[in-house]
């Protein structure tokens, strides 16, 4: 069994193409298995340690609305020794006062429930106002832009994955 699990929603298919690169640059199906949240519940998070969250912010810093659905589930999760990590996809141009607010929305719900949140990103290089995934000056996870910076996002991933790399070992 896969001992990373990716869970994403996606509605017109780049977070699934980003998270897809993920898997593949972690080692494929065998060690990191994806899951639509638009399927999934909170018992097939469960057998995981390592978490991938991956979310587009939609509209004015909302929730992709399967995610909006799927949160709830969010809450019937035992997080004592699993480590997290973040995606977030957004378009600062268009929304550059809540660039890539849904990750935050999610780690809202889980940030005391003992998680330990891994691959944190630098904010250089992205031009936004505000957004609620950046704490202490760091994005909570990868950010990709794939509205403006689709040029980027491929090197993105792979700085990304060495990062999270030996924290999902």
């Amino acid at each position: 069994m896969a001992t990373i699990g990716i869970f994403y929603g996606s509605t017109e298919g780049n977070t699934e193409r980003v998270v897809t690169q993920i898997q593949t640059q972690l080692g494929g199906e065998s060690v990191a298995a994806l899951h639509n949240v638009n399927s999934a519940t909170a018992d097939d998070m469960q057998p995981y340690q390592y978490l991938i969250l991956a979310c587009p912010t939609w509209e004015i810093g909302q929730l992709q609305e399967d995610w909006d659905t799927f949160i709830d589930e969010l809450a019937d999760v035992d997080y004592a020794g699993k480590k997290v990590a973040y995606v977030g996809l957004g378009d600062a141009d268009g929304y550059p006062d809540t660039f890539i607010d849904a990750p935050g929305i999610i780690h809202e719900r889980i940030k005391d429930k003992g998680v330990t949140v891994v691959g944190q990103w630098p904010t250089e290089g992205y031009n936004f106002e505000a957004s609620k995934s950046v704490i202490d000056g760091k994005f909570l996870g990868l950010v990709i832009d794939e509205d403006n910076q689709k040029d980027l996002t491929a090197g993105r991933i792979e700085k990304w994955v060495a990062i999270i790399k030996p924290e999902f070992q």
